[in-house]
C-alpha cells in the first residue's frame, strides 16, 4: 500500500478494517492504483433511462459481462451497477474488480423525485462487493425518506466491512435547472453526503452560476470561471479533502470535453471520474482508447 493511499484511509478514523481493506482494494485496484485517483464504471443507466437508450448505439453492451470486462481490460478502480447487472457476471469475474453494489434506483416515467431500494447489504456480502451505493436527490421533498435509508442501509453496510458511496444530485423542489448545477448548490449537496457518512462522494462537475440568494455574499469577488477553482471548492465542502471525491461524466459528449473534464478534476484536487455514458456508449476500442487517455490524464502524463 501506497503512502498517498495511507494518508486518505488515515481519514477515515472511525471505520473498522474491514471498510478500510474495501476502500484500499478499490483505492488500489487497476492502472491507478496507489495513486490516490480513481476512475469508476457506472452501469445503472438502463434502470434510470432504458435499455435503448442506454445499449443501442454499441449493442454489445446489452451484455452484463461486456462491462465487467470493459471496466477490467481498461485497468479500472472499481464497476457500479444494480443487483441484476452485478448478478449476472459475479461469479465469472470474482475477485477481479471491486464491485459497487447500487442499491436503489429509479426510472424514466415516474414523476416524483425519488428511488426505490433494489438492493441491500446481504446481496452485497453474497457478492463480494467492496461498497454499496445510493442516490440522493438533495432538494426533493422526498430527500428526507432518502437520507433515512441511507442512515440506516449505511451503518449496516460498514458494522459488516463494506463502504459506502453516495450520488448526490440535487434537483426538485425551489430549484431551477441552472441550479441543479450551481456552484453553491453542488459544493452544499457534496457536503450533505459527507454528513451522512459516505467514504466516497459523487456529484456532478458545477458550473459557474450561484442559485441560492442566501448565499451570493459569500461568492461575490471570486473568480469562478475556471472549472479546477469549482471543483477545488467541491473538494473543500468534503470535510478539505478528508473524503473522497469523484465527478460523473454526465451526458455523453465530445472526447475533448470528456479529456479537459478529467484534466479540471486532477488540477482541482478531485480523486477521479466515474465515466459510465461517455464509455460503453462508445464502440469497445474506443472507449478503451478513451479510459487509457484518462488515466494517463490522472497520472500527470497527458
Amino acid at each position: 500500500m501506497t503512502p498517498t493511499v495511507k494518508a486518505i484511509l488515515a481519514n477515515y478514523e472511525s471505520d473498522n478494517p474491514g471498510v478500510k481493506a474495501n476502500l484500499a482494494r478499490i483505492l488500489m485496484q487497476g492502472r491507478l492504483g496507489g495513486t490516490g485517483k480513481l476512475i469508476i464504471l457506472p452501469v445503472d443507466q438502463g434502470f434510470e433511462h432504458g435499455p435503448a437508450r442506454s445499449f443501442a448505439v454499441n449493442e454489445p453492451a446489452y451484455d452484463p459481462h461486456y462491462h465487467y470486462q470493459l471496466a477490467i481490460d481498461a485497468g479500472l478502480s472499481a464497476y457500479a451497477a444494480p443487483l441484476g447487472m452485478l448478478e449476472a457476471g459475479a461469479d465469472t469475474f470474482a475477485g477481479q474488480i471491486p464491485t459497487i453494489l447500487k442499491v436503489n434506483s429509479s426510472n424514466s416515467w415516474a414523476t416524483g423525485i425519488n428511488q426505490a431500494v433494489t438492493g441491500g447489504v446481504d446481496d452485497a456480502l453474497r457478492l463480494g462487493c467492496s461498497a454499496i451505493g445510493f442516490t440522493i436527490y438533495p432538494g426533493a421533498d422526498e430527500v428526507f425518506d432518502m437520507m433515512e435509508e441511507i442512515k440506516e442501509l449505511s451503518a449496516e453496510a460498514k458494522s459488516v466491512g463494506i463502504a459506502t458511496v453516495i450520488w448526490s444530485y440535487p434537483r426538485g423542489g425551489k430549484l431551477t435547472k441552472d441550479g441543479e448545477l450551481a456552484l453553491d448548490v453542488g459544493a452544499y449537496a457534496a457536503h450533505m453526503a459527507a454528513l451522512l457518512g459516505a467514504h466516497i462522494i459523487k456529484v456532478k462537475l458545477p458550473s459557474a452560476h450561484i442559485e441560492q440568494k442566501d448565499a451570493q455574499k459569500v461568492y461575490e469577488g471570486t473568480d469562478w470561471s475556471k472549472q479546477s477553482d469549482r471543483v477545488k471548492h467541491v473538494v473543500k465542502a468534503c470535510f478539505n479533502g478528508r473524503r473522497i471525491v469523484v465527478f460523473s461524466g454526465g451526458a455523453a459528449k465530445g472526447e475533448d470535453a470528456v479529456y479537459q473534464d478529467a484534466r479540471d478534476i486532477r488540477d482541482g484536487g478531485g480523486n477521479g471520474s466515474i465515466i459510465g455514458r461517455n464509455t460503453f456508449q462508445r464502440e469497445r476500442g474506443d472507449a478503451l482508447a478513451m479510459l487509457d487517455k484518462l488515466v494517463r490524464i490522472y497520472k500527470g502524463e497527458e
